[in-house]
């Protein structure tokens, strides 16, 4: 106590004095509550008050508040990078994106979300993440107004307006908004799939893919119809389903004016106007413009009965276990498909459709493109 007390003992000064000098050093912002034990440091300090810039780069124009932060901007210019990962070699231009880069490799995350405790490997990092608690989003986009949580995902939306595509494929020149596209993309060319089922081994190139995949072993169907409550693994399915419902088919042949529920659905029609047979039987070479067609074919090699799917209640035979389903329908007298008008219930899809006048939508697109085929054999 008397040693805390005096002022100084054998030459050494005491802890009050310490922090008595320490406070006599202190230089306070008179902007802020900032407080820096060095002159030279509150004077770089205040520039960020003033918005002074006195360094500017020679290559580019580029202004900046300290030597420092225009030495670290000149190695853009130079290709300078002086710090090097020990572990797997990679380089850097900052020993801050060096100290950032090895916690990939100690895994090593300090920095931890107060809300829900999930850990990130930056400041930057957390701090994007905890906007997903407060729900903030100070990036708006000033064509449309749309706000996004970061300054990257804003950007990334722009293309959308901008019609920007900077990344392309060195394989087939197609484009693509981000990296990641382009990444993703590039696996056509490489055969790569990273992504595999721990269920059954299957392979796949994309993430969405693998979970939707994995759907199949769960039995999980998180998309349901609000009509008639049909369920389904993936929303594009819910979304075709729907259209039985609703008798939308937005896809029409520019060849014949033919309507269509689905894109794959089109493709396969368009199929009769090109000719194309993409599907080919290893056995004698004949192609197919379906895959079921060819499957249907290969029992002809195989010896399997070329009607394998037997109904249960009569013992009638059929090629597809579609045209299976259809004929139960005869036994359970099951009718999905209803008239809006009237609330007659079919079987079958087709024969709603005889029943149900055409909409005026569908004789307006048949008009449409019976009077271009008219031009153009007139022409």
């Amino acid at each position: 106590k008397a040693f805390l007390k005096s002022e100084t003992v054998d030459g050494f000064t005491t802890k009050q004095q310490q922090e008595d000098q320490r406070a006599k050093r202190s230089h306070h912002c008179p902007h802020c509550e900032e407080i820096f034990p060095f002159l030279s440091k509150l004077k770089i300090h205040l520039k960020m008050h003033t918005g002074e810039k006195p360094y500017s780069c020679s290559d580019c124009g580029k202004c900046f508040t300290t030597s420092t932060d225009l030495k670290l901007h000149q190695r853009t210019h130079t290709g300078e990078k002086p710090y090097s990962c020990s572990d797997c070699g990679a380089s850097f231009s900052h020993l801050g994106t060096l100290k950032t880069h090895q916690r990939i490799h100690t895994g090593e995350k300090p920095y931890s979300c107060s809300d829900c405790g999930k850990c990130f490997t930056t400041s930057t990092d957390l701090k994007v993440h905890q906007r997903t608690h407060t729900g903030e989003k100070p990036y708006s986009c000033s064509d449309c107004g749309k706000c996004f949580t970061t300054s990257t995902y804003l950007k990334v939306h722009q293309r959308t307006h901008t019609g920007e595509k900077p990344y392309s494929c060195s394989d087939c020149g197609k484009k693509f908004k981000t990296s990641k596209e382009l990444k993703v993309h590039q696996r056509t060319h490489t055969g790569e799939k990273p992504f595999f089922c721990s269920d059954c081994g299957a392979s796949f190139s994309h993430l969405g893919t693998l979970k939707t995949h994995q759907r199949i072993h769960t039995g999980e169907k998180p998309y349901s119809c609000s009509d008639c409550g049909t369920s389904f693994s993936q929303l594009s399915h819910l979304k075709s389903h729907e259209r039985k419902h609703t008798g939308e088919k937005p896809y029409i042949c520019s060849d014949c004016g033919k309507c269509f529920k689905t894109s794959t659905e089109l493709k396969v029609h368009q199929r009769t106007h090109t000719g194309e047979k993409p599907y080919y039987c290893s056995d004698c070479g004949t192609s197919f413009s379906k895959f079921s067609h060819l499957k249907t074919h290969e029992r002809i090699h195989t010896g399997e009965k070329p009607y394998p799917y037997v109904c249960s209640d009569c013992g009638k035979c059929f090629t597809t276990s579609t045209h299976l389903k259809v004929h139960q329908r005869t036994h359970t007298g099951e009718k999905p498909y209803y008239c809006s008008d009237c609330g007659t219930s079919f079987s079958q899809l087709s024969h709603l459709k005889s029943h149900e006048p055409p909409s005026q939508t569908i004789l307006q697109v048949k008009r449409y493109w019976a009077a271009v085929v008219t031009c153009d054999l007139q022409l």
